[in-house]
């Protein structure tokens, strides 16, 4: 059995991909798809979601960028955002595979923050092998509730969602950061001008949108930095930076009760409608319509 070898953008393996997805969790059982694609799951890419997997029985081996990996149960598997992975998995192989968009992480706060970009570091050797059964039953029973919650959409469903998002996350980083160097095969390392683009949009992106602002702060043309990020991540580095401002607008229109017209003018926009015409044509939607439904969310 062979993994297929091009990286195809996927939301979910299978699915199209959903640059506009926001505040999204999704777990499901690794059989309830893997099975269905006779136990192989070619390599793909994410552009905007992070996986964990916790494997509860059997395993497999796992494509990475240009390398291999075997796993056994029990283990913990990390998926950085934007990084080309496969997984052929023994038959009857069984755990959890939990998605998430990096926005839901910053919702938590400063300290969650730290918690997903530690997860990402440590991703660098992406399997985590568990030495305790109290470990991967401890993590299955947070994967179950999880998964409960959002199929039973209950009062309060979606904070709690968070928090067991939160749970199983720190629970994996220190699972992780104990295991302590392993020699094995790792990840590609970050790409340091993606990053450094990251950072300047996060600390300028209510101010500056325009693409000659960011290339000038990293010496390169305009058209140089887009065909960086192009090869890095999938999508422009001007994407980035619009799907950077699309968030904070939809997190405002979600979880706060600002007037549109003063979301508009936090996030340096002319005028409100400019700012409505822009959020129309890049979600399909109003910004009015998209806080009367409560968001696109879970």
């Amino acid at each position: 059995m062979s993994c297929a070898i091009s990286p195809p953008l996927f939301q979910l393996y299978g699915d199209p991909p959903d640059e506009q997805a926001f505040d999204f969790i999704h777990i499901e059982t690794i059989s309830s798809r893997s099975s269905v694609h006779d136990w192989t799951i070619g390599i793909h890419r994410h552009s905007n979601l992070c996986q964990i997997l916790v494997i509860e029985r059997g395993g497999g081996e796992m494509r990475f960028e240009m390398n291999t990996a075997t796993f056994a149960a029990p283990a913990a598997i990390l998926v950085p955002a934007n990084v080309a992975h496969g997984f052929c998995f023994q038959s009857l192989t069984e755990g959890w595979v939990l998605s998430f968009t990096e926005d839901v992480a910053r919702m938590f706060g400063d300290r969650s923050n730290e918690v997903t970009a530690r997860l990402n570091a440590l991703a660098a050797e992406p399997v985590v092998p568990m030495t305790n059964p109290e470990q991967v039953t401890r993590l299955s029973s947070l994967c179950a509730v999880l998964q409960e919650e959002g199929f039973l959409a209950r009062e309060g469903f979606r904070p709690a969602m968070h928090s067991y998002l939160a749970l199983i996350a720190i629970e994996v980083a220190r699972l992780a950061k104990a295991r302590g160097p392993l020699g094995a095969v790792t990840l590609r390392p970050a790409d340091p001008i993606v990053d450094k683009l990251r950072e300047l949009v996060e600390r300028h992106f209510r101010s500056e949108r325009l693409l000659y602002f960011y290339a000038a702060k990293l010496a390169m043309t305009p058209d140089r930095l887009n065909n960086h990020v192009k090869r890095a991540t999938g999508v422009t580095a001007g994407r980035l930076i619009r799907q950077r401002v699309l968030t904070e607008a939809k997190r405002q229109l979600v979880f706060s009760n600002q007037p549109i017209h003063q979301i508009a003018h936090d996030l340096a926009f002319a005028n409100p409608s400019h700012f409505v015409r822009s959020f129309r044509k890049y979600t399909g939607t109003t910004p009015q319509a998209f806080r009367d439904k409560g968001g696109k969310m879970i």
